[in-house]
């Protein structure tokens, strides 16, 4: 019989538990005294290989239950825990890692839980500051209502773009859009001055059988208009049945969920979901090659890119801000499970924030977050308002971020560098200490107070 001995400590003890055994009955099945087992599992005994095979003949156990694949995966875990700039300071080496996963792995798996929990604490505490509340209580938001509906259901409603495809052929242009107001509403389409309609974009004059348009739309913008006024004539039920599905807690979140799913639809009939997503496909994600391919904007195309998630034809998975010159989030749609979801991007490292200072261009980024996760950013900015002089108009800021692994998929990979900006949610909850950008001392850290030295960087930490 061979001598090797093993040091399996952790999945011995584990698999003891699974079976419900105590050290004393395990130690009567395998003919050692209960002590011997106890070292076995402080691993300062070995597992003979007669012990081994005792204990497989057994419990009828298969060999390769007591493998390294668990301790793997934990091990992979708390490397990825351990990369966050917090740890920074501090020598933890792979080996160290290693052994604590493989001796110690419940009290890995405890500290995974802890910065599993402090993270989500950051990040609820993110989206209370941003909603500007002071107290920890929750808000009644309803647009965070909203959002946390489509982003639940990957921002992809299959029954949406089923029913919009149906009619997308029959309604190719915009004079066919304007022919079936005609044929099946009785209803007249007019373009008029937006005085006329008290500076809307569009008006449903019920009583006079007419819809009015302002004439200062382009040619995207009367389209996408006509769809949506459409949706909101013949998706009634459907919408209504999706909504009730969200389970809204205030009138004012379901209006929004209403506003986003009729405007879903109306971009369904202009984007077909399986036309759409194979010229995504062929056209490698070149957003302005689609808008021009099917007649809409920059910014309708790529926020259309978010819900390419329908099961079993998938498109690459994206995330989608909009924002002003000051930072306000007007739009997030999330079919990426990108960390700024739900709160954060006022990271000034972030291309989205650049994309000001090159109007109309369209910057690309890979961008690394304090976890160590990458992705692939584009921005550039969009308009809205105009047509004529003096007329209001508002410039925005839009991104779109995907995974890195799937940038590979995008034509705005080909001649980008490995080199990744590294950034942060927000400057309370990244702790890179030698960030030029930062506006504010991450939480946790304590101020260093130094009377002999100015730092480069806007903060210096105590414990650096």
């Amino acid at each position: 019989m061979s001598k090797k001995t093993l040091y399996l400590g952790p999945r011995l003890k584990r698999l003891r538990r699974e079976l419900g055994l105590t050290q004393a009955n395990m130690a009567a099945d395998l003919e050692v005294s209960p002590s011997y087992v106890a070292l076995m599992e402080r691993n300062q005994r070995p597992l003979t290989a007669e012990l081994l095979l005792r204990l497989a003949q057994t419990y009828r156990i298969d060999l390769s239950s007591l493998g390294t694949g668990d301790n793997e995966e934990l091990e992979k875990r708390l490397h990825a825990a351990t990369r966050g700039p917090i740890f920074a300071d501090m020598d933890l080496s792979g080996l160290d890692i290693a052994d604590i996963s493989a001796n110690y792995p419940d009290f890995a798996e405890a500290f995974l839980r802890l910065h599993q929990a402090l993270s989500q604490s950051e990040l609820a505490l993110a989206e209370r500051r941003e909603r500007g509340e002071d107290s920890a209580g929750p808000a009644n938001d309803p647009v965070n209502e909203a959002r946390a509906f489509l982003t639940l259901r990957r921002n992809c409603f299959p029954l949406l773009d089923d029913s919009a495809e149906a009619l997308a052929s029959e309604l190719p242009t915009l004079e066919a859009l304007i022919a079936r107001f005609t044929t099946r509403h009785t209803l007249q389409v007019h373009f008029v001055d937006p005085a006329v309609i008290t500076g809307a974009v569009r008006w449903y004059d019920y009583h006079r059988k007419r819809i009015m348009l302002s004439n200062r739309l382009d040619h995207p913008g009367r389209r996408f208009q006509l769809a949506l006024q459409l949706a909101m004539l013949e998706q009634e039920r459907q919408i209504d049945g999706l909504l009730d599905q969200g389970r809204f807690a205030s009138d004012n979140a379901r209006t929004l969920g209403r506003r986003a799913l009729e405007a879903y639809w109306a971009a369904a009939l202009l984007m077909p979901y399986r036309d759409f997503a194979r010229a995504a496909q062929e056209l490698r994600y070149d957003v302005e090659a689609l808008a021009a391919g099917f007649g809409v904007s920059f910014e309708q195309a790529a926020h259309r890119l978010t819900t390419l998630q329908r099961p079993g034809a998938e498109g690459v998975p994206f995330f989608f801000i909009r924002i002003d010159r000051a930072g306000n989030v007007s739009k997030r749609l999330d079919g990426a499970g990108f960390p700024f979801a739900r709160h954060g991007g006022a990271c000034p490292l972030w291309n989205v924030h650049a994309a000001f200072g090159q109007p109309g261009t369209v910057l690309v980024q890979k961008i690394e977050l304090p976890d160590g996760a990458r992705f692939l950013s584009i921005a550039r900015t969009v308009t809205a308002g105009g047509g004529a002089h003096g007329a209001l108009r508002v410039t925005r800021a839009i991104a779109l971020a995907c995974a890195e692994h799937h940038a590979g998929q995008l034509v705005y990979a080909d001649a980008l560098k490995d080199e990744a900006t590294p950034m942060g949610i927000a400057c309370r909850f990244c702790h890179r200490p030698q960030c030029l950008a930062r506006s504010a001392p991450p939480i946790g850290r304590d101020l260093r107070s130094d009377h002999f030295r100015q730092a480069v960087t806007p903060f210096a930490f105590a414990d650096d």
